[in-house]
């Protein structure tokens, strides 16, 4: 009887599922699927734009006072390719599907996954708000506090997730041992070694490997930049020459005088607003800057005042007292709901004159496979692409964890 070949719509689904199930941040935030460019194919560069709710102020009397609406879009750049090559033999292609997913798929899917997820994760560096205790391991207040943030900023009950990195699903854990809880979550977290999911306002709890650490600038968070003008707005803030520290991208920081207010009442909450770097900063800047924006005003009004003129910068952690010291480093923990980010990904050229190309699109991530054949040593060399962006689209729906 002949052997059955391997089809090109077999490995490229196989190949697929392999990704999709080992991609657990992308998997728990916003897909992003473009199939304008299923025929003539994506290239890097290509922009897909995503809509932001609208945003709008309330009256008070009986008097109409009619608002423009104004659409907010943020442009989303499919700026990435990713792949990874390999080569087998036409013996290998009459294994069967599973046998050759285990030799060939699920190892390059690993590592093709490993690099998209780490690549991905920077986007906490676009997060301004963050539940901090440099140096000290995670606890059930802190990520309490995580869901308080998200709550604060009117963030959805559901499709929360709480993405550890795995020094803080270790001391989570050890942690949570003494409290009374759910016998069954108890047991599975002996068993599994991770917290249990459906905890504490999370319906998804992970680890991941590749959260990274963020080392911070050389400011040592005392209070040395000051603030240099009144009445400043906008996403960069002007400073003078009184300190002589950095800051990093990533960074997160508070200007004395600048509360936050409630997203929708806009009343002073009477705490610092907290604002994230998006830009190395040098010694000898004048400016910083910053996200979100600075909005004093409006239906995106989000601080009660501007900076104080000659008021403190501080890198302080959540307690809004504790300096964050010179170069810290601590590990990255996420809570977010799904909104909070958005990856992309666009169909790829189908070449011609190739032995097969085959293209699948599975819960909004395309890939490719192409296939050529090596006559002289009976080889066929594969290449196995994703193209594809992120942006965090809703970062006021995510929160940063920092200890460790």
């Amino acid at each position: 009887m002949s052997n059955t070949l391997l089809t090109p719509t077999e490995l490229t689904r196989e190949t697929l599922r392999i990704l999709h199930q080992k991609l657990n941040f992308i998997g728990t935030i916003s897909r992003q699927y473009d199939d304008r460019f299923a025929n003539s194919g994506a290239k890097i560069g290509d922009t897909l734009q995503i809509r932001l709710p609208n945003r709008y102020t309330v009256r008070t009397g009986r008097v109409i006072d009619v608002q423009d609406t104004t659409e907010t879009k943020v442009d989303l750049v499919v700026s990435t390719q990713k792949g990874v090559d390999l080569e087998f033999t036409s013996v290998d292609l009459t294994m069967d599907i599973d046998n050759f997913a285990e030799r060939y798929l699920e190892p390059a899917m690993s590592v093709l996954a490993a690099n998209i997820e780490s690549d991905a994760m920077g986007m906490y560096k676009n997060v301004w708000n963050e539940v901090s205790d440099e140096g000290a391991t995670i606890t059930l207040a802190d990520v309490l506090n995580m869901g308080k943030k998200l709550t604060d900023d009117l963030t959805p009950v559901s499709r929360r997730t709480l993405n550890m990195n795995t020094q803080d699903n270790v001391d989570l854990v050890d942690a949570l041992k003494g409290l009374f809880n759910d016998p069954a979550k108890i047991s599975k977290q002996y068993r599994d070694g991770m917290v249990a999911a459906d905890f504490v306002g999370f319906e998804k709890i992970y680890q991941n490997t590749m959260w990274p650490n963020h080392a911070t600038g050389s400011d040592d968070g005392t209070g040395d930049h000051l603030v240099s003008s009144a009445s400043q707005t906008g996403a960069s803030i002007n400073h003078g020459s009184e300190g002589t520290g950095t800051f990093n991208e990533g960074d997160i920081i508070t200007f004395a005088g600048c509360n936050r207010v409630h997203p929708e009442t806009k009343v002073d909450t009477g705490k610092l607003h907290r604002f994230v770097v998006t830009a190395d900063m040098t010694a000898s800047a004048t400016s910083v800057k910053i996200s979100p924006a600075i909005s004093t005003s409006g239906a995106d009004q989000n601080c009660a005042a501007s900076p104080t003129n000659a008021g403190a910068i501080n890198k302080q952690e959540s307690d809004d007292a504790t300096a964050i010291g010179v170069s810290a480093t601590y590990g990255i923990t996420m809570a977010y709901h799904k909104d909070a980010f958005a990856f992309a990904t666009a169909d790829l050229v189908m070449p011609k004159g190739v032995d097969f190309a085959a293209r699948e699109v599975f819960d909004g991530i395309s890939l490719r496979i192409i296939r050529a054949y090596d006559i002289n040593n009976d080889n066929f060399p594969c290449r196995i692409d994703v193209l594809y962006g992120f942006k965090a689209t809703r970062p006021e729906l995510a929160c940063r964890g920092g200890f460790n």
